[in-house]
């Protein structure tokens, strides 16, 4: 574009730093942020959720939380993609608890997560074997109508009978039935009735 005397704008940057970020080239993105701040180009809330969804794909939080606080300098304020950058961050260092105290600073700022960031926060629970969390980002999913599939409904209810929380596992049956979101292939008697056999058969 600098050959044919074509001046890059917003938009030209804004692409080049999300193409870099997106196959994990930090730096570059980087470079070419510093280059657009040298040249006086105007940057908006596009350049920096780029900028951190690129070191968020490379597990630099740190970096990514200080461009966060660069928002303020610049009069923007983070959205839904700033947020689910940041937490996608935390999900890939397996910080589901972290994870999931910037997902509540979402909601508070009056944004709405959309499934690809409760999955996201999902996985990190299952991962990390942490049902019960996985259970309370479930309740939040429900709440705002939204189904998540059968394996993983089946991982959580079985990953909490197994820690001794029956009752959560209860819970979320009932929540999926009350709010109409049994996925398809999940039976729920089917299931707690194969748990109890289990029970029956290590216990009798």
């Amino acid at each position: 574009m600098k050959v044919m005397n074509v001046t890059p704008n917003t938009v030209t940057y804004n692409t080049l730093i999300n193409g870099y970020g997106q196959v994990g080239n930090s730096n570059m993105a980087g470079k070419v942020y510093d280059e657009m701040l040298r040249n006086g180009v105007k940057t908006d809330i596009l350049t920096y959720n780029a900028l951190i969804l690129g070191l968020c794909k490379e597990g630099k939080t740190k970096k990514a939380a200080f461009l966060v606080k660069e928002l303020d300098k610049e009069d923007l304020v983070p959205n839904a993609s700033t947020f689910s950058a940041l937490i996608s961050g935390q999900c890939a260092r397996k910080n589901s608890d972290r994870a999931f105290q910037l997902y509540k600073s979402m909601v508070r700022s009056g944004c709405h997560p959309n499934e690809q960031t409760f999955k996201m926060l999902i996985s990190a629970f299952i991962e990390n074997e942490d049902f019960e969390g996985a259970f309370n980002v479930l309740m939040d999913m429900f709440a705002r109508s939204m189904a998540s599939d059968s394996n993983t409904l089946l991982e959580i209810c079985d990953g909490l009978c197994q820690c001794g929380k029956e009752s959560l596992a209860m819970k979320l049956c009932h929540e999926m039935k009350a709010r109409r979101l049994i996925p398809v292939g999940f039976d729920r008697a089917e299931h707690f009735n194969s748990m109890t056999e289990k029970e029956n058969r290590t216990f009798g």
